[in-house]
């Protein structure tokens, strides 16, 4: 075992080429947990995080039922005496991979080039079970503080089956500081602890007009079409500044600097000469305020289309809520307002509703104060606070159960990896840097 500070970051270095390794077998299954989608390859997943975990030293590993859902993979070590328990969180399941002809690599045939790891989950959140494997290893089975392991299996499709199990097994995850790996820094080598995560609440909206869709020559120009009412309906939901109008959904304020418009441009890929929508500062509007974004819509496709009104149209709408917004509140309001913008008297039927917590992080104690110290060693420089623009709802979960406890968002992705996109992609070094962060902490909060 390590007694030092550079010999756990000897180890972890020297354990690089096998996790990558092991990191590509992973990404290879490809454990999406979505409906409709093959479960064998989710419950292959699990098995494999399982003798992940049986091999970084723990005592006790095994896959524990979870009410509709695919099992969790746990796992613990008891904590030397007088030491704190620290609990680590990931996910294995996975984003469905899109469009085949959008990625450069196969999504789930896992690519190495140029120091970064190329397909589904690689980042999200597969780096997130790698990161805590290297930093279990390095302590060889002598662990200086208890360890327990809940890696989830239905993270990405939307749902809180994970924070039901949570508040129903208290004392199975109960302890003094939680990592939630499922996050990462602005780019890659900037140290970043995430303190805010945004909330969610989605939907489905369906507009009919008529019984049946009618030819467009006979009928069109006095037939309702419900896909023009549904666009109509939906380009209500903003101004022309790409603010959202929606009453009750205020803009918020992050306390912290966000990334420039040229860094953010970058990152997301914004076409040149196109503008970034919204205002107020960049941090404001990624992570202190409501957005809404329509993921999907059931409309005939171009390829194919006839010459007909529509009768019905159906459009996903997904809103992000800032960390003190109510997710209901702000469902109810948007439908409401879409319910007030249809038009002509169109009917308007709202399904599917998936609602998920914020999180807004205290000011921070011990283990905050040894994980900077952790990352400033690891990377370099001192972590900085951020927040996120997306949900992780079992969060918000675990600060209700264990308000005592610390909880720490900090891991391998960053916002150039591609996550839930084609192309995803892991940087290996931040790997390997996350992994001597969570480490180094776990060394210096047993010593405390």
């Amino acid at each position: 075992m390590p007694h030092d500070l550079e010999g756990i970051e000897r180890s972890i270095a020297a354990q690089m080429p096998r996790a990558v390794e092991e990191l590509s077998r992973l990404v290879a299954i490809p454990s999406v947990a979505f409906p409709g989608h093959p479960e064998e390859p989710v419950l292959a997943a699990a098995a494999a995080t399982e003798e992940l975990l049986r091999g970084a030293g723990l005592p006790h590993v095994r896959q524990i039922p979870v009410e509709g859902s695919f099992p969790a993979v746990f796992a613990e070590a008891p904590a030397p005496p007088g030491a704190p328990t620290v609990l680590l969180y990931a996910h294995y399941d996975v984003q469905p991979a899109g469009d085949p002809a959008l990625w450069r690599t196969p999504a789930f045939e896992p690519t190495l080039i140029d120091g970064r790891l190329y397909g589904r989950g690689a980042a999200d959140d597969k780096s997130g079970i790698m990161a805590h494997v290297l930093a279990l290893r390095s302590f060889e089975g002598r662990f200086p503080v208890g360890v327990k392991v809940i890696i989830e299996g239905q993270e990405e499709y939307a749902g809180e089956r994970l924070e039901a199990f949570v508040e129903k097994n208290p004392d199975l995850l109960r302890a003094d500081a939680i990592i939630v790996a499922d996050v990462g820094n602005p780019s890659v080598g900037d140290a970043a602890v995430t303190t805010s995560l945004r909330g969610l609440a989605a939907f489905t909206v369906e507009v009919r007009a008529l019984k049946e869709s009618v030819h467009s020559g006979s009928f069109g120009g006095a037939a309702p079409d419900a896909l023009a009412a549904l666009i109509r309906m939906l380009a209500s939901l903003h101004d022309e500044k790409g603010d959202v109008r929606v009453p009750g959904l205020p803009r918020g304020v992050f306390p912290g600097a966000g990334p420039s418009e040229e860094e953010f441009r970058e990152t997301a890929q914004v076409e040149d000469g196109v503008s970034l929508v919204g205002s107020g500062s960049l941090a404001d509007r990624l992570w202190a305020s409501y957005s809404i974004t329509v993921t999907g819509l059931d409309v005939p496709t171009v390829n194919g289309a006839i010459n007909a009104v529509q009768s019905v149209a159906r459009a996903r709408v997904t809103v992000r809520v800032p960390p003190a917004g109510d997710p209901g509140r702000a469902a109810a309001d948007v439908t409401d307002f879409l319910r007030q913008a249809a038009p002509w008297g169109v009917q308007v039927t709202v399904t599917d509703q998936v609602l998920g917590s914020g999180y807004l992080a205290d000011s921070g104690g011990r283990a905050r104060a040894a994980l900077d110290r952790a990352m400033e060693r690891a990377f370099g420089r001192a972590p900085r606070d951020i927040g996120a623009g997306g949900s992780i709802p079992l969060v918000s979960t675990l600060a209700r159960q264990f308000p005592a406890a610390e909880i720490l968002l900090f891991g391998a992705e960053d916002e150039a990896a591609s996550i839930h996109a084609p192309n995803e992609r892991l940087d290996l070094e931040e790997l390997r840097r996350a992994a001597t962060a969570e480490a180094l902490f776990l060394a210096e909060f047993g010593s405390l």
